[in-house]
């Protein structure tokens, strides 16, 4: 991890209110319970029956098996709306509904920390902090359910499965998560290792950017490898493919815009004196505007042909979309910020430039209803808790998990006032 911050930033825990304070102990039994039985998308069964289990023990209204194993919590607040004064010309006037996302769950990675809450799965841990996540959102559920005197709306808690692939979100929206009552906003944070704890990360327009994948197959000839004009070389042309798929960020797209074309994988051969008869490659896009959904799928399409047609390969290209960019809210980036500005120190502690080319499925609620997503610094080098996200020996502070909390409740509080 590299970060321009003193690690740990300045954290003043007097910002956080006492009764959210005191709630840390069990945030951190919470999360570390949930790290300890990490479930991979759509298998998240003993994490959802964890949550249920509470949300019910704390007497919230909530639905499970949505999108298979996620959930989603109904919080109705009782302080008085304005608007329902029986002199008010508006007559049974629709609260408005805020949502809260977090993801649950984990990925296909050996833990190697050795902590008293190791994962107890061989091959599966929580290595990007949707246990804090999950955590979070308990947190505030639990919370909200016990203050409902202080907002005057209706919160929605969605617990999502299958952030990390192949996504819960659309799912979830196409199960009507966001309806009955319809959503207005929504919010969710990501702890984040690329920022130090006491920091938190926000910016309307692109935070994330957009992330297609594929698949391509060059078919040539194969044949003895001091024979070449016998032959085509799939290796040749694959290689030039790769070369020449660099072109298009370089050449094709504004300079002032980002975007990145990696081929991740390559494969060819099995001796060194035959030349291939097939090579296969594996690659992601990535970009913030939305404007180019269309565009690389066609360059890297005529790249391909024309290589190929040039070279007499042909080639299988498997071209697919897996989350558009996430798009803040320009309102609802500035609530939060506004909020945040009250939780942590500023102005360093808030990082308006702060995008990644990661990808994340909160995109689609995002193009739904108007919405924050943003980044909660949670990297604390002194303590050996920096490791990046999907680092086998990744963790956080725990210390974020009640300042999550903090942000999420104020912006419930400020959003309905």
């Amino acid at each position: 991890m590299v970060s321009t911050f003193p690690n740990p930033f300045s954290v003043d825990l007097s910002r956080i209110r006492l009764s959210i304070r005191s709630l840390q102990p069990q945030l951190i039994e919470w999360r570390r319970r949930l790290h300890q039985q990490p479930e991979l998308g759509f298998q998240e069964k003993l994490t959802a029956e964890f949550v249920s289990q509470k949300l019910q023990e704390w007497g919230i209204e909530h639905q499970t098996g949505i999108a298979q194993t996620g959930i989603v919590a109904t919080i109705k607040g009782n302080k008085p709306n304005p608007e329902s004064n029986p002199k008010s010309k508006i007559q049974n006037p629709k609260l408005p509904v805020l949502a809260i996302r977090a993801d649950m769950d984990a990925l296909p990675i050996q833990e190697l920390n050795e902590v008293p809450y190791k994962s107890q799965y061989d091959g599966v841990m929580h290595a990007c902090g949707h246990d804090g996540h999950t955590a979070i959102a308990l947190g505030t559920a639990y919370y909200l359910q016990q203050h409902r005197q202080d907002f005057s709306g209706t919160v929605k808690m969605i617990f999502q499965p299958a952030e990390e692939s192949p996504g819960g979100a659309k799912p979830m929206i196409e199960a009507g998560v966001l309806k009955n009552p319809d959503v207005d906003a929504i919010i969710g944070l990501h702890l984040w290792n690329n920022l130090p704890l006491g920091t938190v990360g926000v910016r309307s327009g692109a935070l994330m950017a957009a992330v297609e994948c594929f698949n391509c197959t060059i078919l040539g000839k194969g044949g003895h490898g001091a024979l070449p004009h016998q032959t085509v070389d799939s290796v040749v042309v694959a290689a030039q493919i790769v070369n020449a798929l660099q072109t298009i960020v370089a050449r094709n797209v504004n300079p002032i815009d980002s975007a990145v074309v990696t081929v991740g994988e390559l494969h060819a051969g099995t001796k060194r004196n035959v030349i291939a008869d097939t090579a296969r490659m594996s690659a992601t896009v990535r970009y913030f505007n939305p404007n180019f959904k269309a565009f690389f799928h066609q360059r890297v399409e005529q790249i391909i042909a024309g290589i190929c047609q040039s070279q007499g390969a042909k080639y299988e290209l498997d071209y697919w979309s897996l989350y558009p960019p996430v798009i803040n809210d320009m309102k609802m980036a500035q609530l939060v910020r506004s909020v945040a500005e009250e939780v942590v120190e500023t102005p360093l502690g808030i990082v308006p430039e702060c995008q990644t080319m990661a990808a994340e499925d909160m995109s689609f609620f995002l193009e739904e209803v108007p919405g924050c997503y943003f980044f909660l610094g949670s990297a604390n080098a002194e303590k050996d808790l920096a490791y990046p996200h999907h680092h086998p020996r990744f963790d956080f502070d725990e210390t974020a998990l009640g300042m999550g909390v903090e942000i999420f409740v104020r912006c419930v509080e400020k959003f309905f006032s």
